[in-house]
């Protein structure tokens, strides 16, 4: 089952209360075009980026709008109180904790939508959530990051993938109406996977390099080893009985020029110094293949060489 789901059809759909744990560069941004179509939107983030975003609303800056967006912004997480949908929006590694702060205050029937790089994250979040909290994974395409407190700057795309639930057809009908292209799939791990490869393939390089994905590719040597990093990647994923949607290897070609001034999370983690998700990206690629017997030499160097690089920016 894939549902695409066009924006006509949501005109007569009730608007949403929406809650964004996580408030960074993608929790911000959808949330900011869900707030400009009319839904209540409450970001929960870090108090620098709360303080601003409560003084002069949250700026939303795209190749075609530069506006302020007027909308709710806590740094608790009690603030999730009785939204309809929660974009999880967190970094993988602090899932369980963030799952934690939420639980005590949802709604009954809230949808959490997991947000997230890595493939596991929707388990993870589940297995904290009371029994019955609908949970569906995300997938996200979008290159976004924050500019300064307050201000989040697009640089492309922003579709999402998700899983079916018992909400997620009238869910994705208002993100549809807000701009925002959603599909629903029941192949949601395939399509985790696919994002997940060209996490691997792009993130680590532009971290190390600190270049763009567009000016990246253009150095020597750097899509052979792209291309080796997305083999060992379809390799375990074979292994692992996974059925990656689409041409990966067109996709992994077309986010240099879909996306060619974006920085990966994991270069904008290692230059604010703060630790990345690379053990949920390649780390997470070497874990499953080592249970499956499958060698993943290149993803793992990729993998030491960010925590190097991220022990070096921590003790510096």
């Amino acid at each position: 089952m894939n549902i695409r789901i066009s924006s006509a059809a949501a005109n007569a759909s009730p608007l949403l209360r929406v809650a964004v744990m996580g408030a960074g560069a993608v929790g911000c941004y959808y949330g900011a075009l869900l707030a400009r179509a009319g839904h209540a939107v409450a970001l929960i983030g870090r108090p620098a980026h709360v303080q601003a975003i409560r003084q002069q609303g949250l700026r939303l800056q795209t190749d075609v709008l530069d506006v302020q967006v007027p909308l709710a912004a806590s740094t608790e997480a009690s603030a999730v109180a009785g939204a309809d949908v929660v974009l999880f929006s967190v970094k993988s590694s602090d899932s369980e904790e963030a799952a934690r702060q939420i639980r005590p205050h949802l709604a009954p029937g809230a949808l959490v939508l997991t947000l997230q790089n890595g493939v596991d994250n929707d388990e993870r979040v589940r297995a904290v959530l009371d029994a019955g909290t609908p949970v569906a994974a995300a997938v996200v395409y979008v290159a976004t990051a924050m500019a300064g407190p307050g201000h989040v700057r697009h640089h492309g795309r922003g579709e999402l993938v998700i899983a079916p639930s018992p909400r997620s057809e009238a869910v994705a009908r208002q993100f549809a109406a807000a701009g925002i292209p959603t599909q629903i799939s029941d192949n949601v791990r395939g399509a985790l996977w696919a994002k997940l490869v060209l996490n691997c393939a792009y993130n680590a390089l532009s971290a190390l390099s600190q270049q763009p994905y567009g000016p990246l590719v253009q150095q020597p040597g750097v899509t052979d080893v792209i291309a080796d990093t997305v083999a060992e990647c379809l390799a375990v994923a074979r292994a692992d009985g996974v059925r990656i949607p689409g041409d990966v290897d067109a996709a992994v070609r077309g986010i240099a020029a879909t996306m060619p001034g974006q920085l990966s999370s994991t270069a904008q983690d290692l230059a604010r110094g703060k630790p990345s998700e690379i053990d949920h990206l390649n780390g997470y690629v070497v874990r499953r293949g080592a249970a499956l017997g499958v060698p993943t030499p290149l993803n793992r160097a990729l993998q030491v060489l960010v925590k190097l690089a991220e022990a070096r920016g921590v003790a510096g």
